[in-house]
This record gives structure tokens, sequence and C-alpha cells, in this order.
């Protein structure tokens, strides 16, 4: 539907993934339908007289499920699904089947399971029996679908159980990343099929599953990656972004998108070959604003520059974004420029200096143990020398132990 203030290329440019969403989904688009209104029908979304000119048109052609590029009340949904006879879901709903779809490990599907469920549960009267593994269909699919559960009250037990479980995962994830925190982390981040994943793997060889579809990744893949004598750093890729992401998802994913929240820089993909690229970067800015993660270092990184045709969009990139690299993850072209970007920021984190140590204070190398990497060790008949590597941050209490045991 195209609203005030919108142009109907961007609503155009909307449906055009949501045609891409369908058909990950593996639904397969017969039209596309869109009315210009100042506003959405309380009762039908768009209006009634449309409705019924799309419910002509299924009369016509095998049509068995309709989907609505904005999220339904299910006021709207019931309606519609009565007067058409016709299975109706939503973007939201649509976007709940796909994760459901490649969600792998546990975690990643506890997570669905409750978006699904925060999302059924107010449609829960006229609903619930789509989630019943015996419909199938598209919409149908995932960890939410199991139960047949028409109580409310049932519903919300469970939410609770799989919250309390997001919190035992988020504590496990908690200690690991403590185990990880003297190393550098980066993380991917960027629209959906920007590349990142084909990146994470021409980096690290993680062997992240590549797909030519939309949320092909999920699950947090997290890997090191060598970038030079001494220097390793931890490099992530998790869940690209969509516009319009249902914030049931965005609450429910806080576990995932907890690695990108602690990391110390994010590397910003951008599929530069994309017509609608710009919009792209703008959706990611703006959730990153979202999310309170807008003021974390970032690189801006513009993939898939080996597909360009415009060789002349490089060049105004260049200097719109100095400071933004171009690459192919898929031929390695200018990864050797991003890992020297790479390991120079990675760098900046660290100062290396030598410490001189009176043995008349006592032994207290042990103490700089938890906070830095000892280089070089040597020593006199009065002094023991250390050559640290230590991470800015722990710069005060470094100097701390070396000014008590100089």
């Amino acid at each position: 539907m195209v609203q005030r203030g919108q142009s109907r290329w961007e609503v155009e440019d909307h449906l055009s993934e949501l045609k891409a969403l369908a058909q990950t989904s593996g639904a397969e688009t017969v039209h596309t339908f869109i009315q210009e209104r100042s506003s959405p029908d309380p009762a039908f979304f768009l209006g009634k007289g449309k409705i019924e000119e799309i419910n002509e048109f299924l009369q016509d052609n095998e049509i068995d499920l309709i989907i609505f590029d904005d999220e339904l009340s299910p006021a709207q949904v019931r309606n519609i699904e009565k007067l058409t006879g016709i299975k109706v879901i939503d973007r939201t709903g649509l976007i709940l089947d796909i994760f459901a779809l490649h969600a792998r490990t546990n975690m990643a599907k506890v997570q669905v399971e409750l978006a699904q469920l925060n999302y059924y549960l107010p449609r829960l009267t006229r609903q619930w029996q789509h989630l019943s593994r015996q419909v199938g269909g598209i919409g149908t699919k995932g960890p939410g679908e199991t139960q047949l559960e028409t109580d409310r009250r049932l519903v919300r037990k469970r939410i609770a159980h799989l919250k309390e479980k997001l919190v035992r995962f988020s504590n496990q994830d908690m200690v690991q990343r403590q185990n990880r925190k003297g190393l550098f982390r980066a993380a991917l981040i960027g629209y959906t099929n920007a590349g990142k994943s084909t990146l994470m793997n021409a980096l690290t060889d993680a062997d992240v599953t590549i797909e030519d579809q939309l949320f092909a990744t999920l699950d947090t893949t997290i890997r090191r990656l060598e970038l030079g004598p001494g220097t390793t750093i931890l490099l992530s890729d998790t869940v690209g972004f969509i516009r319009k992401l249902p914030h049931h998802l965005v609450a429910s994913f806080h576990t995932t998108l907890s690695e990108t929240r602690e990391a110390d820089l994010l590397i910003h993909v951008v599929d530069v070959n994309h017509p609608n690229y710009e919009s792209h970067l703008e959706t990611v800015e703006r959730l990153l604003r979202d999310l309170n993660m807008d003021r974390k270092k970032q690189l801006l990184v513009f993939n898939k520059v080996d597909r360009l045709q415009n060789h002349g969009l490089l060049d105004q990139l260049r200097i719109l974004y100095p400071e933004a690299l171009f690459i192919s993850a898929s031929r390695h072209i200018g990864l050797h420029h991003l890992k020297q970007r790479l390991l120079q920021l990675a760098e900046d984190r660290y100062e290396i200096r030598e410490i001189k140590l009176n043995y008349q204070s006592g032994a207290a190398e042990h103490l700089f143990y938890p906070l830095a990497t000892i280089l070089e060790k040597s020593s006199d008949d009065h002094y023991l020398y250390l050559t640290i590597k230590y991470d800015k941050a722990n710069k005060t209490k470094i100097n701390r132990i070396a000014a008590k045991y100089r």
C-alpha cells in the first residue's frame, strides 16, 4: 500500500523484497496488488473494494496464500480470511517462517520459537491452528508449531519457560565471552544477503553456509583470524538486517546480538552491486541506532565490486566514503587491504612498553598476567625487565602495579 509520504517506487522496491522473502520460504508469487491510501483501513488494511477485487482474482486462479508487506492486526487478518476464504499472513509472519527454516542451533530454535509465540499470542483465537504440523505450508514451519495450545495461559507459560532457557544460554555465552575478553573482536553486520558469510569464509575458512537467499545465516559463527605475528582477533558473523525487522525478533534475538553489542569493531558489509544499496545502508544504520549501537567504531566495506558494471560509481563512493574499502569476497579481491586495516585497528587498541620491577619490592610478575601479554623477559642482579603488550583500557592498572614495585 502506498501511504502518505511514500513514493510508488519505494513501495515497489519493498514488494520486490517481499517477493524474494516469499521465494526463500518456498512460495511462488503469482501477482502483486498495490493501493494508494492516506492510511490503512482498520477492518481490512486495504479498502474493502480492493479486497473484493483481489478476491475476484483469487477465484480465477489457484491461489492458497495472500502475503501483506505490512504487519496486520488480528482483526484485519480475520476479516480478510473470512471474505476471501484464503489463508493470510503478513511480512512478520513470513520472516518468522524463514527464521524457523534456517534455525540450526538450540539457541536459535529457542529464539525463533519465542518470537513466534509472542507474535501469535494475540492472534491465538483465529491463528493458532496454522501452527499445526498437520497443516503445513508457508507460515506454519518451525519450533512453534509443535503444540495446538488454545489456552493463552499455557502459551504464556511456554513463553516464560523459553525466556528462562535464553537466560541460561545468555549466561553460558557470557562465560565464553569472558574467556575471549583479551582478544580484539570484530563483528560482520549488514543487510541480509550482502555477502557477510562469504567474507567470513574467505577470511577464516569458517565453512559458513552460503546461499543466494535472504537470511541464509541465522546462528552466530565466531572464528579466530590471524592478522600478523602476535595479533589474533575474533571475527563473528550473525543474522543480517532487513527493512521492517519485526520487534519480536529483535527482542528474542538479544542473546545473538550480544556478540555484536560487545564487539570492538563493526564491519558493515554493503552489496554495492544491489540497485538499492543506499537504502540498505540507511536501513542498517537506522537499526543500529534503534539498538543503541550506532556509536560503535565501524569499518564500511563495499562488497561484490567484481559484478559492478558502473565503474564510475566506485569513484563517487571513494569520494563520499574515503575510509571505506572495496572488495569482492567471492573472488578474494581487496582482502589483503582489509586484513591490513583490521591489523591497524586491532593494534591501535594496544600498547607495548618495558616495565622495570625491583626484586626488593617482591615478585610482582604474576600480577601482569591477567592484564597483559609478556613478550620478553630479562633480569640482572637488582631488576626484572618485562616487555608487555596490554589493552589501553588496562593502562591505569598497569601503571599502578609498575609504580608499586619499581
